[in-house]
């Protein structure tokens, strides 16, 4: 419900900042297919302008009566967009205890949990794809795979890559940037998560990829942020197969992120190199001691 909220509103916002008064609307099949929505989220739209007085809606006749006002709309922090949330529910899909190679993820399931259109899901899906993480199948499906060492191994080369890069570029950053003020806030959740750690240890995912997804925000570059995507399925996900030692692991990731902060905030370039490399060995050494449990679960399920 709360997915479905979030649609709902980032697409209200939408569709809400491009009307004209006196404007005709059209049907709300052509309003959910433009705005790439279901139906009942088109409907509970055209229900909340109306109910706003923004529209006239008899029947068929949509008539836009005003222009929306800054009070009209939903507040940015309410708001995400369709391709985040899309993503979120994906990964919280995958994610599951029973995510496991040969699962299948369905277009129209996926479509109706989010609140959304599977045509916004689909292109989605088809992106990933090129990723060779998952597979399509006829009748909107898709097969969630997995993945060999080698594959690994490439993966964690090309991040190191491009996190190496990414890094250095934040510790240039001016001091009024956004950023600092991220990455101070996710170092307060980390100092936090280790006061309750028993309790709170594996909502260290979750932080872990924001953390990630804000150095590799620094380098402003279309590819690597495209190529992230691929991170978070592989780090954030695979590895969580293998289940032992999972707070001793997402402790040690803690401190090592502490460090990788503080090197952040020194500006130094070596010091950034030098906790940068040392968090990712330990991320690739956790990514590769999972692949034996990943082979077994995969020959279970009767392989890839």
């Amino acid at each position: 419900m709360a997915r479905q909220n979030t649609v709902f509103k980032e697409a209200y916002n939408r569709y809400a900042s491009a009307l004209r008064a006196d404007e005709a609307l059209p049907s709300e099949p052509e309003i959910a297919a433009q705005l790439g929505i279901s139906r009942s989220t088109a409907r509970a739209i055209l229900t909340r302008l109306s109910d706003e007085g923004i529209i006239r809606w008899n029947k068929r006749q949509k008539i836009v009566l005003r222009a929306p006002n800054e009070e009209d709309f939903f507040p940015s922090e309410e708001t995400d967009s369709l391709h985040n949330i899309i993503e979120r529910s994906f990964m919280l899909r995958i994610l599951s205890d029973d995510a496991a190679p040969g699962m299948q993820i369905n277009e129209l399931e996926l479509a109706r949990e989010i609140g959304t259109g599977t045509t916004s899901v689909r292109e989605f899906l088809i992106r990933f794809s090129r990723f060779g993480l998952i597979e399509k199948r006829p009748n909107s499906h898709w097969i969630l795979k997995g993945f060999t060492r080698e594959f690994a191994l490439e993966l964690a080369d090309v991040r190191e890559m491009f996190e190496l890069h990414s890094a250095a570029e934040f510790g240039k950053l001016p001091a009024g940037n956004d950023a600092w003020r991220a990455l101070a806030e996710i170092k307060a959740e980390h100092q936090a998560m280790l006061q309750d750690l028993d309790k709170r240890y594996k909502q260290f995912s979750a932080l872990d990829e924001r953390f990630h997804l804000l150095i590799h925000g620094a380098a402003k570059n279309r590819f690597i942020a495209d190529f992230y995507d691929a991170i978070a399925i592989v780090f954030h996900y695979h590895y969580q197969w293998n289940k032992a030692f999972a707070r001793q692991r997402n402790e040690r990731a803690i401190h090592e992120h502490l460090d990788y902060i503080a090197a952040l905030e020194s500006r130094d370039p070596a010091a950034i190199e030098f906790s940068c490399r040392l968090h990712l060995r330990s991320a690739r050494q956790t990514l590769l001691q999972s692949l034996p449990q990943i082979a077994t679960e995969t020959a279970g399920a009767g392989g890839l």
